[in-house]
């Protein structure tokens, strides 16, 4: 008997899988070529701006590669949660400074209403890959 309903959960979770390694990749390649646009959020209380702009870079390129790779994807997922916990205090400066939502041309409501939930959403994605 053939299956008409929606797509098996497997093959959206690989899709999601792919897609969220791709992304991270994406936006660990553009710390490097635009590091400007990640330093205008980095809270000022932090040290070595630029050092941590390169290291957050590399490490989503990292682990957005690792993830794709089965055998080391529950890894990858979880040193995921902690990158994304720990680049949280830029999400909240940027949502309570002006000078950097002026940087980055994005309003109050997107950096605080909008961008800081996402970063639950991209830990919850990051557990469900854990599994």
């Amino acid at each position: 008997m053939q299956s008409t309903s929606l797509a098996k959960p497997n093959s959206i979770k690989k899709a999601s899988i792919y897609f969220m390694g791709f992304s991270y990749i994406s936006v660990g390649v553009l710390h490097f070529i635009n590091p400007d646009f990640f330093l205008a959020i980095m809270p000022p209380f932090l040290p070595f701006h630029l050092e941590l702009v390169y290291l957050s870079g590399f490490c989503e390129i990292l682990l957005g590669s690792t993830l794709m790779i089965e055998k080391y994807r529950k890894v990858a997922a979880w040193s995921l949660i902690l990158l994304l916990i720990a680049v949280y205090p830029a999400n909240i400066y940027l949502a309570y400074d002006e000078n950097a939502q002026k940087a980055l041309e994005i309003s109050s409501f997107m950096a605080s209403w909008v961008r800081l939930p996402l970063q639950f959403v991209f830990i919850g994605i990051a557990y469900w890959h854990s599994k």
